[in-house]
């Protein structure tokens, strides 16, 4: 047996650098004995961050690998973000009845022993007019409002109200570059990856790089983005498009500027429903990343960008764009002999949940608490990580189809696709079926293998006004009234919360003055710098 003692992150930005971060504080890289975590990246491809969107399971995360909250928003430029909001998704601009609706990222208000409120809001116990998120949560309020989700008192990575993060993606791979090779001990070499050599089984035996010659490792770790140089070039593992399903296919972004330094900031994701997809809008501390998201079966490229600049108006006046095409899809064997996708180069679903990062996260995650202890064992590590990454992908799939197929738009091609039963998979079908007659329940979903709660399909469908007739079982909801008082107690609460929760905006700029004024902070910025 050949003990494993050497992995080799190829690639850097946000996926490389993260899962080495990850694993180098796992396996306590900074040790001698330990397995060696090193990575490799070019000085040729630059990082441009529009705005990147997380789940809440980035603060374990950060949490695990020893970042500092007040330098990690500092370094990044990121603000809070406590969920989405969605606009024009239901239904067109102009056309009678709400705008918008959130999902936010806490769960539904339960008080112990109390009844659960999902069945009595159907049944009308909920105060006329109000959403599911906005009476069983208090975040919908806290947002619209301009709160932050936390207070400056709290302890880094946490608050009352369960939230993520928005950040520039450029900054934050730099600043796990940082930490990762000052704190963790990741071993970085600079250097352009021509090339993978095989080995006698069709593993790798070694990479050939242009300024450092061969390097070669026991697990090597493809973070080469959609060009998924050693899994996908190299090891021919294949691809599964889900394009059949989920249309859009381009984006075309920019960083627009605020109209004033001053300007309140969302904690939430703004994502606007389209004639040919959507738009997302992420507020970062002096700046918004911007983005249209849209099929390009449905809308050329430059019909797309004029969309794209009509909804920013005056924002995007002498800004540049930038045009992105992309493949929403995964690979169902991401692990293949001794390398492993991590990021774009593993599978890539569009940005409407912000499943990025998240997806690196749970590869990561994977990747570390499976690996194996020599090479001998990789094979059945390789199937458990390709598994779990692939009902997950399975999964998101049929969460992001159900935003589209429940629209009741049908202003435009593209929303006449989404609803054709025809490219919505028999999974969401019969979900959607079964929820007809009674509400999505736990029991619906295997929690290990899910990327997304059972709260968030709860909000999602009801937000997209999907009708469950609970009528003929209303005697199995005898508490009305007790569930009426709890709807009045969550509207209470959430007024509560506005005195005790400061504005967005106030609160991160504390926290990054904070940190400014920390001794060791000048340094730190010249560090990544």
């Amino acid at each position: 047996m050949q003990r494993l003692r050497k992995v080799l992150v190829v690639g850097g930005g946000t996926a490389g650098w993260l899962t080495a971060c990850y694993l180098a504080k796992a396996v306590n890289a900074a040790n001698p004995a330990s397995v060696q975590v090193h990575l490799v990246e070019s000085d040729r491809i630059g990082l441009i961050g529009f705005g990147e969107s997380t789940f809440p399971s980035i603060r374990g995360t950060l949490s695990a690998i020893g970042l500092d909250e007040r330098r990690f928003l500092v370094e990044t430029c990121a603000t809070y973000k406590q969920g989405i909001r969605f606009r024009h998704w239901v239904r067109p601009p102009g056309t009678p009845g709400k705008e918008h609706f959130f999902h936010p990222f806490s769960v539904p208000s339960q008080r112990p022993g109390g009844p659960e409120l999902l069945p009595y809001w159907l049944l009308g116990a909920a105060p006329a007019g109000l959403g599911f998120a906005d009476a069983v949560t208090m975040q919908s309020l806290v947002v619209d409002r301009s709160r932050a989700p936390k207070r400056t008192r709290d302890p880094d990575y946490q608050g009352p109200m369960n939230h993520a993060y928005q950040f520039d993606a450029g900054r934050f791979a730099m600043l796990l570059a940082e930490h990762g090779q000052q704190v963790l001990g990741i071993q970085r070499h600079v250097a352009t990856v021509e090339r993978a050599v095989l080995d006698d089984h069709g593993g790798i035996a070694k990479l050939v790089t242009t300024e450092l010659g061969e390097l070669q490792a026991d697990l090597y770790v493809d973070c080469t983005g959609m060009r998924a140089g050693l899994i996908g070039e190299a090891l021919q593992s294949p691809y599964r498009s889900c394009g059949d399903v989920l249309f859009t296919d381009r984006a075309v972004a920019m960083q627009a500027p605020y109209p004033r330094p001053d300007a309140p900031i969302p904690s939430f994701t703004l994502c606007t429903a389209q004639e040919s997809g959507w738009i997302w809008d992420i507020g970062l501390q002096k700046r918004r990343g911007v983005g249209y998201v849209y099929s390009s079966r449905h809308a050329d490229a430059t019909h797309a960008e004029e969309t794209f600049r009509r909804y920013l108006g005056s924002a995007a006046d002498g800004q540049e764009v930038t045009h992105i095409r992309f493949d929403n899809g995964y690979r169902p064997e991401a692990w293949r002999g001794n390398c492993v996708a991590v990021g774009l180069s593993g599978g890539f679903m569009e940005p409407l949940e912000s499943t990025g990062i998240a997806l690196v996260e749970l590869a990561a995650y994977l990747l570390t608490h499976l690996l194996p202890g020599d090479r001998d064992d990789m094979g059945r590590a390789a199937r458990h990580f390709n598994a779990m990454m692939s009902a997950r992908y399975e999964r998101i799939v049929d969460f992001i189809k159900m935003h589209y197929c429940l629209s009741q738009r049908r202003d435009s091609a593209f929303w006449i696709d989404n609803a054709d039963p025809t490219g919505i998979p028999q999974s969401l079908q019969d979900k959607l079926a079964q929820w007809r007659h009674r509400p999505p329940h736990r029991l619906d979903f295997v929690g290990d293998l899910e990327m997304f709660l059972v709260s968030s399909w709860q909000y999602m469908l009801y937000g997209m006004e999907f009708e469950t007739d609970l009528e003929p079982l209303r005697s199995a909801y005898p508490r009305g009234v007790e569930a009426s008082r709890e709807f009045a107690m969550i509207r209470q609460a959430a007024t509560q919360a506005l005195d005790d929760l400061p504005d967005h905006r106030a609160l991160v700029e504390h926290l990054c003055d904070e940190y400014r004024r920390r001794p060791h902070a000048a340094a730190a910025r010249a560090a990544i710098a």
